[in-house]
């Protein structure tokens, strides 16, 4: 990755984006389907790849996203949202009662790229995808700062998510693709 993924939104465009969550969490939850209302700007007509990660007193509660752009990033967060509060297998889904309470933090990708040399992973800046045979993992740029891991741990803790052998990053035959993110 020769240069740094600039994806610069207003905090109108956060704030949107921040209430469309929201919106499509909640309006789930009675059980209506609601339409998103119209992004306010063109940029959130981009397609990028994006998560939606909701958390839950200081732990995570669901996180869902679409790796590369399928369609209007505004799109993208209504269906993620969804998918993180609804249909995460990793957790049942959200309550009335956890919605009140639940945090939100999306993250808007950029386009993937094969990792050529691991030594130019940084921690906090790239986000990883372990690929081997049918198994692949994927590891936001937040992850390991949160967890305080360095690189090669970082590279491991992908690997595990990908349910492979911590070393298989050194194999070959394991593909490694990274990408950033713009996170709020």
């Amino acid at each position: 990755m020769s240069r740094e993924f600039v994806f610069l939104l207003s905090d109108a465009e956060k704030a949107y984006l921040k209430d469309l969550v929201r919106l499509s969490i909640a309006s789930k939850l009675a059980g209506e389907e609601a339409e998103p209302p119209a992004p306010p700007t063109e940029k959130l007509r981009e397609s990028l790849g994006a998560f939606v990660t909701l958390t839950l007193d200081g732990h995570l509660r669901g996180c869902i996203g679409n790796i590369q752009g399928s369609g209007e990033i505004w799109r993208t967060i209504w269906e993620m949202a969804r998918a993180a509060a609804f249909a995460d297998p990793r957790f049942p889904p959200l309550s009335r009662e956890e919605f009140g309470k639940i945090e939100y933090e999306i993250s808007i990708l950029s386009p993937l790229e094969p990792c050529r040399d691991v030594n130019e992973v940084v921690v906090g800046r790239h986000g990883l995808i372990m690929q081997r045979g049918s198994n692949s993992g994927l590891l936001l740029p937040q992850v390991p700062v949160e967890q305080g891991w360095d690189r090669v741990t970082f590279l491991r803790q992908t690997c595990r998510k990908a349910g492979l052998d911590e070393d298989s990053w050194r194999k070959a035959g394991t593909n490694i693709y990274w990408f950033e993110a713009e996170v709020f």
